[in-house]
């Protein structure tokens, strides 16, 4: 389904997850002040990305594992104002990192994700769907020593999970050296409780413990009448058309 935002437009056709308020939240929540080079780890529709150019200058890298969503993503960037900066790598997290000399030139400042999440439950009937939402392809394992291998020193990266992943997903960063420097606890509402959680991610400096306290806070999306909240207007307004 086409999708449109002030200042670009997105083809998802063909792609296992279309547009969502999760990746919007993601791609106009992560720090990318400063940042040069930027990952975007299983692209997709190529939302991230587009949303990182119009909010950095930053060279920016997809990453794309489905033929179909690669090619959505290929258009779509070459539609977009900030196609020069933007490029496209189709194929896994994994075989990028085992072609690529990782030299500190070719680490990235900020990595985005909006990852697999589900390690079991029932599968989608569409596989495409699948790959997306499940772990094979992805694991939290290797999605981690992917971002530390790929980060630069004084780097970050910001992802998005359900709650229920966050305990796994955290075990899975401190194995590789990664700590939890902030996170946002998502709601629908006031009401409802958190079900989403904004990460993010950097290396154990020296001398640091790994459980150091992260930086936390809370963000509803909508009041109870159904307006969007505040929070929620002042985080995407350069993005939704209606805001």
């Amino acid at each position: 389904m086409a999708f449109s935002f002030k200042a670009f437009h997105i083809e998802d056709h063909g792609c296992g997850m279309p547009v969502s308020t999760d990746g919007v939240l993601l791609g106009a929540w992560a720090p990318l002040t400063g940042a040069k080079r930027v990952l975007d780890i299983g692209a997709g529709s190529g939302l991230l990305s587009l949303m990182a150019a119009q909010r950095s200058e930053a060279e920016i890298l997809a990453v794309e594992l489905d033929c179909s969503a690669a090619h959505a993503s290929n258009t779509n960037f070459k539609a977009s104002p900030w196609s020069s900066r933007l490029a496209l790598y189709q194929g896994s997290i994994q075989a990028y990192c085992h072609e690529h000399t990782l030299a500190d030139s070719t680490l990235f400042d900020h990595i985005l994700c909006n990852p697999p999440y589900f390690e079991t439950g029932p599968r989608s009937d569409d596989p495409k769907r699948a790959t997306a939402r499940h772990t094979e392809h992805l694991s939290f394992d290797e999605l981690c020593l992917a971002i530390k291998q790929l980060l630069k020193p004084q780097g970050q990266a910001s992802l998005i999970l359900p709650i229920q992943s966050l305990d796994r997903f955290k075990r899975a960063a401190i194995e590789q050296g990664l700590r939890l420097a902030a996170r946002v606890s998502v709601s629908s509402t006031p009401q409802k409780p958190c079900n989403r959680q904004l990460l993010l991610l950097e290396h154990v400096k020296k001398g640091e413990a790994v459980a150091a306290q992260e930086a936390h806070s809370a963000l509803y999306i909508r009041e109870a009448d159904g307006r969007y909240s505040e929070a929620m207007v002042q985080l995407t307004r350069d993005f939704y058309l209606k805001l």
